[in-house]
């Protein structure tokens, strides 16, 4: 039924404003559309990330969004970094933390970073 379908990634910020100074001054994503009281959204690959305003914006504990960028991950990382982005470490089974990528078994590498309201995304290199 869905397996055809393409999704959209939704992500909930309190201030839409101050979300999009983020995501498009330091991810350099450019919006598609816009809703300017309560959403954006952003081309991102093939794929749509959809902004949004709510008050539950930064509860999920968990990733929200995850970026496969290949080969560029160490370059990305260091361009978020110089953008003054903070990655996140986390003890994990079968993950060793080099610098601020997390490498597993094979040539699997990911890391962690949070938007201004705490949503945590990935960037991993498959």
């Amino acid at each position: 039924m869905l397996r055809d379908k393409d999704t959209i990634s939704t992500v909930a910020v309190k201030d839409l404003a101050a979300a999009r100074k983020f995501y498009e001054g330091v991810l350099a994503l450019r919006p598609l559309e816009t809703d300017e009281s309560d959403t954006v959204t952003y081309k991102t690959g093939t794929s749509r990330l959809l902004v949004y305003r709510s008050q539950f914006a930064g509860t999920n504990q968990a990733t929200s969004v995850t970026w496969s960028v290949g080969t560029e991950l160490e370059e990305i990382v260091n361009g978020l970094k110089g953008k003054g982005v903070a990655f996140e470490h986390y003890k994990l089974p079968n993950l060793e933390l080099r610098g601020d990528i997390h490498v597993g078994p094979g040539d699997f590498k990911v890391a962690w970073f949070k938007d201004p309201d705490g949503n945590i995304f990935s960037l991993f290199n498959r």
